[in-house]
């Protein structure tokens, strides 16, 4: 039997239909998943290496399948001090920690970190990053180190101890000689100062206490302090300082790799540091309050605001450190005074404007002193 003419026809036209809709309907391709290992420069049990594992968490969500991130701990496969030299020769694919660990590097690298940065709080160090020219300078100087990777700074940390001692210090000559711990160039503000010093990474510094290798140390905050066993090696603990008053957390990529991901992916990376950076200080206002109860109560420990004396003698300290390294490295001389007249503007909008938030504590509170 044939098939008639009009049958034809329809099939035809039917076909043409199925056809072209085909051609019209959008490509849509299934990436395969990028992988990408990461170590941070903390310890397994440190508060920061848990703030890495929520950036990258962060990342792998709003990634889906694109973008995986696993982060390990320090020492699983480069030390905390190595992370910059691995991340570039693509041993890693990406870390976490601070810029002023790659000091060595370029003396310059210190001031992301290290030192009073002109009255500048650590979000406003972030702000002079972003939005003052300190990103393109940070990016100059690992192109001048030859460091080909790429850096994203978040996390503003709160202003970090003058440390742990045997003893509470009173005046800056109990200072002279003491066997110190610290990192950057709060190492030569302590050695202007006389101590000895030893910048020893977080995992090394309470072995190294209780051994007696050193007789104080500076690491960060009351959790990252209280998990590394701080207070199982010293019970005095001196607030407030200008060694390291302004840093902040560094993402390192390598560049290569960093390179092969889509340009959504990038934004993915971009829009995660700024959502890692507001809840780093949110998750820290919780944990560093409840663990600072906790170093008090529980573990004995005894807080002393470090005397104005002290504080004062730390920047004069500072002045001569920056002065010598100003002569020394052009690099140190532009980053300084890139921050300088940022925080000349910022620094006056910010006191003007910001009210004492002591005046309302106290009223509602009390006041204990240290």
């Amino acid at each position: 039997m044939t098939e008639s003419k009009s049958t034809r026809r329809r099939s035809l036209l039917k076909g043409a239909a199925v056809a072209a809709g085909a051609m019209s309907a959008p490509m849509v391709s299934v990436a395969q998943t990028t992988s990408f290992r990461f170590q941070s420069t903390w310890p397994a049990k440190d508060i920061f290496h848990e703030f890495a594992q929520d950036f990258a968490k962060k990342v792998n969500d709003m990634a889906g399948s694109r973008l995986k991130i696993e982060v390990l701990p320090a020492g699983a496969v480069v030390p905390a001090f190595q992370l910059l030299e691995a991340v570039n020769k693509g041993t890693l694919d990406g870390g976490h920690g601070v810029v002023a660990y790659h000091y060595g590097k370029n003396s310059a690298l210190a001031l992301w970190g290290s030192g009073p940065a002109f009255g500048m709080n650590p979000n406003m160090v972030l702000a002079w990053h972003y939005y003052g020219g300190g990103k393109a300078l940070l990016e100059e100087i690992y192109k001048s180190i030859n460091m080909d990777v790429v850096s994203y700074l978040y996390g503003p940390m709160q202003t970090q101890p003058l440390g742990w001692f045997k003893k509470p210090i009173s005046n800056i000559s109990q200072m002279k000689g003491l066997k110190y711990r610290t990192v950057g160039l709060a190492v030569d503000m302590f050695t202007e100062l006389g101590a000895a010093v030893n910048p020893l990474p977080g995992g090394d510094i309470v072995p190294a206490l209780d051994r007696g290798l050193i007789e104080a140390a500076e690491f960060n905050n009351a959790s990252s302090d209280r998990a590394l066993g701080f207070p199982d090696v010293a019970k005095n603990c001196m607030l407030q300082s200008f060694h390291q008053s302004g840093e902040q957390f560094e993402v390192l990529f390598n560049k290569a790799k960093y390179n092969t991901l889509p340009q959504e992916v990038k934004h993915i990376v971009d829009y995660a540091v700024q959502a890692a950076s507001a809840d780093f200080s949110w998750k820290s206002i919780d944990r560093n309050s409840q663990d600072y109860i906790e170093l008090k109560t529980k573990d004995r420990v005894a807080f002393y605001k470090t005397p104005d004396s002290i504080l004062k003698a730390q920047l004069d300290a500072w002045d001569k450190v920056v002065a010598k390294k100003s002569g020394e490295n052009p690099f140190f001389k532009k980053v300084l005074d890139s921050q300088r007249e940022f925080a000349k503007r910022a620094g006056q909008w910010n006191f003007d404007y910001e009210v004492n938030f002591r005046v309302a504590y106290d009223r509602y509170f009390g006041t204990k002193k240290a």
